[in-house]
């Protein structure tokens, strides 16, 4: 996905950033983000390419004026393909990418800043991804199986998947640490609430009741308990973040 949001000076450029089930590359182009990863602890300036895992909690963003990124979401085992080292390593963690990549995520930048389009900053990123796939570590049926799971929006037995991935009960949750860095169960839940998060940025008309039950929620509590673990607000508080926000992250970025 490539956004660029140039944001009024009058406006906060300050909004929440929730969990989502996927490992991400960025690259900020124009002005850098600035992170703050719990309430009262300072913003920390991110690099220009940073290489995000899996998220536990929400973070809050500071996107400053003019927001010209890239974000590269990889399907479920996808980084760790590319990395070959634990995913569990990198839960709620964010990397320079050119400490992973070396010199070479240098250059990558600073193509995209001589970039002129979009076009231009898509090739710059997709013949980078492409480079790797020789080095890429095999696919596994436990990834495919996982990408089902969140196809279904983690509306499926973990005995199904586990069977979809030829693993038992045991392999799975190891496997799915591994290349994850959730447990199976986790992660479904993880994938039922970013549908839930989304669904409310891009239709706020609906009420919570219709979301619930369209992300497979049958037990109201169950669906704020997992708001409340990865938001860390109840789904209300959610609802008045989102009208006083600049941008919408999850659904699309908009002025």
């Amino acid at each position: 996905m490539v956004v660029h949001a140039q944001v009024n000076t009058n406006a906060p450029t300050v909004i929440c950033y929730p969990p989502t089930p996927q490992h991400s590359l960025f690259f900020y182009i124009n002005d850098r983000i600035k992170v703050q990863n719990e309430a009262d602890a300072p913003f920390l300036l991110q690099p220009r390419s940073v290489v995000v895992g899996l998220q536990s909690c929400s973070v809050t963003l500071d996107v400053n004026r003019d927001h010209k990124a890239i974000r590269v979401g990889f399907h479920p085992a996808g980084m760790y393909r590319l990395l070959g080292f634990s995913m569990a390593e990198m839960i709620d963690g964010s990397y320079d990418a050119a400490d992973i990549f070396g010199n070479e995520m240098n250059d990558i930048n600073e193509r995209l800043q001589e970039a002129q389009c979009f076009n231009g900053i898509k090739e710059v990123v997709e013949q980078f991804l492409l480079s790797k796939v020789k080095a890429l570590k095999k696919t596994l049926p436990f990834d495919s199986a996982m990408l089902e799971l969140l196809r279904l929006n983690g509306n499926i037995s973990m005995e199904a998947v586990a069977s979809l991935a030829c693993l038992s009960l045991r392999q799975f949750e190891r496997v799915s640490k591994e290349r994850i860095g959730f447990s199976p169960k986790v992660f479904a839940r993880l994938i039922r609430f970013s549908k839930a998060y989304r669904l409310r940025e891009t239709f706020p008309n609906l009420s919570w009741t219709s979301i619930a039950y369209e992300c497979g929620y049958f037990d109201q509590m169950h669906f704020i308990r997992d708001f409340k673990d990865f938001a860390g607000v109840a789904p209300g508080i959610i609802e008045k973040e989102l009208e006083n926000s600049p941008l919408r992250m999850q659904a699309g970025l908009r002025l």
